[in-house]
């Protein structure tokens, strides 16, 4: 992914808008990650209104964006759901056709609705609007409760900063775990935020802070190679087990398990791109306990293989792997992708 087109229309989102700038906008080469060619774009170049009253002057039209490796979508306000520029959508169909990406963010999941890229596909928008979502597109299988959803080469994502959920998801897929988490930590974001609205939804402001369950998590982060229960949690946490695990899922919108597993995923990434341990140690090192088990949740989570991802993301060009047969590799873990498909 080399360049990324930003779509704004009148009554854009201004922090929604600002999310797309400052995951793909930022020149981060003294990081030693790749520069993109960002653009915002507009259907007739000039001053563009934003919902808060002001405005921006955007210079080019949608021309770039029908060459763009990557489309963004802005949210639009709801009056403008019934009548989006159909130049717009026909930019989106045209990424869609040509196997470019497509994210929007919030409400902008209306306008790549409105194109029919998403119909017989999985979306999300955010909470507010989900049901008129369905109402408006019945074809499409509207998902509530997550904070982002990746169908294809199509990602939508909830409210606001789950916009910034999904572009550290696709950016880690582009740039791989290791860079990605370089992104987040300039934002000063978390890199992967477990869960999903559901959280938000039931209780915006939770009655207890996470602070309290921080120095188990950093405890669970030292020790992914052990087998860890609750019930272990919750003795370091000094809870019930029933309790520690109401309440980690409470403060971070997911099971002790959940994220664990999420975690453990996260530690081989690093793995594979930073080192040249075999498969069998870093399935050891990251919790998995073996290459097989650490193939499955790879093909579960991440839709690929360890060897492919080492492929891709290695930081040099030696050769990684460690297994005795590099083709016997790859003919098990085809057999794990064809499985979990």
């Amino acid at each position: 992914m080399h360049t990324v087109a930003c779509i704004v229309t009148d009554g854009f989102a201004p922090f929604e808008f600002g999310v797309a700038c400052e995951a793909f906008g930022l020149d981060r080469s003294d990081d030693g990650i790749p520069s993109f060619d960002f653009r915002v774009v507009t259907p007739d170049p000039g001053v563009v209104e934003s919902k808060m009253g002001f405005s921006i002057n955007v210079h080019e039209d949608l021309s770039f964006a029908y060459e763009a490796d990557l489309v963004v979508v802005s949210p639009v306000p709801h009056q403008y759901w019934g009548r989006i520029d159909e130049r717009v959508l026909d930019v989106i169909r045209a990424a869609v056709a040509r196997g470019a990406w497509v994210l929007s963010v919030c409400s902008g999941s209306f306008v790549v609705a409105a194109s029919g890229v998403l119909d017989g596909r999985r979306a999300t928008t955010h909470w507010m609007y989900a049901k008129k979502m369905k109402e408006m597109y019945p074809s499409i299988d509207v998902d509530p409760d997550v904070l982002y959803v990746q169908d294809g080469r199509i990602i939508t994502s909830a409210g606001t900063a789950a916009g910034l959920d999904a572009c550290l998801h696709l950016l880690r897929q582009e740039l791989g775990a290791e860079l990605t988490n370089i992104i987040a930590r300039r934002m000063v974001v978390p890199p992967q935020r477990d869960g999903g609205q559901a959280q938000f939804i039931a209780n915006p402001l939770p009655a207890t802070t996470s602070l309290s369950l921080a120095p188990v998590t950093d405890w669970m982060l030292d020790n992914l190679r052990l087998e860890l229960t609750v019930d272990q949690l919750a003795a370091k946490a000094h809870m019930s087990p029933r309790t520690f695990a109401r309440r980690f899922k409470a403060d971070h919108g997911a099971t002790p398990a959940a994220w664990l597993a999420r975690q453990r995923i996260i530690h081989a990434q690093r793995l594979l791109e930073k080192t040249d341990l075999g498969l069998d140690r870093i399935a050891y090192e990251s919790g998995f306990g073996s290459a097989a088990v650490l193939r499955q949740n790879f093909a579960r989570v991440l839709g690929t293989t360890p060897t492919a991802y080492r492929s891709r993301f290695a930081c040099n060009d030696d050769d990684h792997t460690a297994d005795a047969s590099a083709s016997a590799e790859a003919v098990a873990e085809a057999s794990v992708l064809e499985s979990v498909a």
